[in-house]
């Protein structure tokens, strides 16, 4: 047990150095690239292929992690990354927006391919635990991870404005390589190699309750980036008349949040039943009372309530039970995997999820334009309702179930 926790803590430090690297990124090419004079669907553009790799790299990558081994796969993750931040060093000349969209490209390879990686790990590494300690390992590497990638963005700007952006992207590359290092050298191999070669065609998962789950969290992250990746920030900024500043915090500030909650997720639920974690009643609870929040706000804007107060009290509630939502989800892909296939399905289940985000981001953007800040609420209510009736085929954890 001494051993796993050590690995458990190698992996989690891992994770949060290569989260810290991917916040900073995103806000230092926003922010510079903004300052070059590119357009805000340029500076979006950018993100396209970071976004669309996602849905890849998790089908492929989870099959790769079967075949290689997970610590391999999330150390080739963290080097790709290296790679990433110092291509962006190149002179401005270079920084037209194909290179850059091929730079997130690897970006965000590296990014889905530690994330499969480091969250796989725990279960094998829990091996003989209770379900309840797996929840536990689950909750606190989702949640810490959040609570970092909130704090990254401000890390992003703060080194740009210090030591510029060539500098800083120097800085978080040679952290990252030393951290890459120390990985290697404290961990096993062959953390969650299967002991046969799988074919590619066993990504697609056989066990029905992985599906089902895989399908509702591609609804309930989508229902998030409806709302947060275009028309949250150009209301506030727009219609309130916040500040860029302003408007960059409060989003930080709620990531850090959500990622707190995601951590506390098993003391807020109280969900233990002699060992045994959150099965699928749980999640349909959750969603259904998630579903409430996005509909209460869009309700409240419609009938002239305050509109700083309906949303920012509205959106910390989301927040909350949103973090919540996702905590039990990340644990019941856990649950449900066999040890042996465990990479290729979290694999599966994060390209659903990588698909959900893609999807929010696309609808996010028409939903403001032609229906405003209520139409991407309204949006965010089916999507959330949709999550919450495809998990009603998901079963309840039973002792042969138990890790």
């Amino acid at each position: 047990m001494e051993a796993a926790i050590r690995n458990y803590l190698v992996v989690t430090g891992g994770y949060w150095a290569f989260t810290i690297t991917d916040g900073a990124i995103r806000m230092l090419v926003v922010l510079y690239f903004h300052m070059l004079g590119y357009s805000p669907f340029e500076v979006a553009m950018l993100f396209l292929f970071y976004e669309f790799f996602g849905i890849v790299t998790n089908l492929v990558g989870g099959w790769l992690g079967a075949r290689i081994g997970l610590n391999l796969t999330m150390h080739i993750g963290i080097g790709m990354q290296v790679v990433a931040l110092a291509a962006l060093t190149v002179p401005d000349a270079w920084l037209t927006v194909p290179y850059v969209m091929a730079a997130q490209a690897l970006s965000g390879i590296a990014k889905d391919l530690n994330k499969m990686s480091a969250k796989a790990s725990v279960k094998t590494m829990a091996s003989g635990s209770s379900d309840t300690k797996l929840f536990k390992w689950v909750a606190i590497l989702t949640g810490s991870k959040n609570a970092l990638k909130g704090g990254s963005f401000f890390v992003g700007a703060a080194l740009l404005e210090w030591l510029g952006f060539r500098g800083a992207l120097v800085v978080l590359s040679i952290g990252l390589l030393l951290v890459m290092i120390v990985t290697i050298i404290l961990l096993p191999s062959g953390v969650g190699k299967m002991k046969s070669k799988p074919k590619f065609t066993q990504v697609f998962s056989k066990v029905p309750a992985i599906n089902w789950l895989s399908a509702a969290r591609f609804f309930l992250f989508g229902s998030r980036d409806i709302w947060f990746v275009v028309g949250l920030p150009v209301f506030l900024y727009e219609v309130l008349g916040w500040t860029s500043t302003e408007v960059g915090a409060f989003l930080a500030l709620w990531v850090i949040g959500y990622g707190f909650v995601q951590a506390s997720a098993p003391k807020l639920i109280h969900k233990s039943h002699h060992g045994l974690g959150p099965g699928g009643g749980t999640v349909r609870l959750w969603a259904f009372i998630l579903a409430l929040f996005p509909a209460g706000i869009a309700l409240g804007l419609q009938q002239g309530w305050p509109t700083d107060s309906v949303l920012i009290i509205g959106l910390i509630l989301f927040g909350i039970v949103f973090a919540i939502n996702s905590t039990v989800h990340s644990y019941l892909i856990l649950v449900y995997s066999d040890h042996d296939k465990v990479a290729m399905n979290v694999g599966f289940y994060y390209m659903a999820n990588a698909g959900g985000r893609l999807a929010g981001t696309v609808i996010s953007g028409w939903a403001y334009q032609t229906q405003g800040l209520e139409g991407c609420l309204w949006w965010s209510t089916g999507f959330v309702l949709a999550a919450a009736l495809l998990s009603s085929s998901l079963p309840e954890l039973s002792r042969k179930e138990h890790v």
